[in-house]
């Protein structure tokens, strides 16, 4: 059960991408074709909205020594983000938004290949199969579908 819930937030969660992506790049339109503002003014939404559930919510403080500990690659997040939403801005209204999202799960599928097969930022290993690599050429069969079908 915990599983189906798992995958419909995880699916809640694309739809918000491909929502995002479609605001952000009619957005860019609407102020003048400014892809690097579109996309500044989006993550300062970002920042309001997680300054509001750090009130809200009020979680504990990590420690110094837990930050001082992470590992590097845990910090790239917030830049990776923005890049995706700088992408989105810039890209979606001139792609569409299906061949946008197309290629950002693409995208993220074969890394997420790589992420997996070579256990990764700690991940558990899970290496490449030919199922896996026959449901990545599936999803780049659909790009290809979404871009000339």
């Amino acid at each position: 059960m915990h599983t189906t819930i798992f995958a419909l937030l995880a699916m809640g969660a694309g739809a918000c991408i491909a929502l995002q992506a479609s605001a952000n790049g009619k957005f860019r339109q609407n102020i003048g074709d400014n892809p690097v503002f579109a996309a500044f003014l989006s993550i300062c939404g970002t920042i309001i909205t997680a300054t509001l559930a750090m009130l809200i919510l009020r979680p504990p403080v990590p420690s110094m020594a837990a930050l001082r500990e992470t590992p590097w690659w845990n910090w790239i997040g917030g830049p990776l983000g923005a890049l995706i939403v700088f992408a989105g801005a810039a890209l979606t209204s001139r792609l569409g938004a299906a061949l946008f999202i197309a290629l950002v799960v693409g995208g993220q599928l074969l890394c997420s290949l790589v992420l997996d097969h070579f256990a990764l930022m700690g991940l558990k290993e899970q290496p490449v199969t030919a199922g896996r690599v026959l449901g990545a050429l599936l999803v780049v069969a659909g790009v290809l579908c979404i871009k000339h079908l």
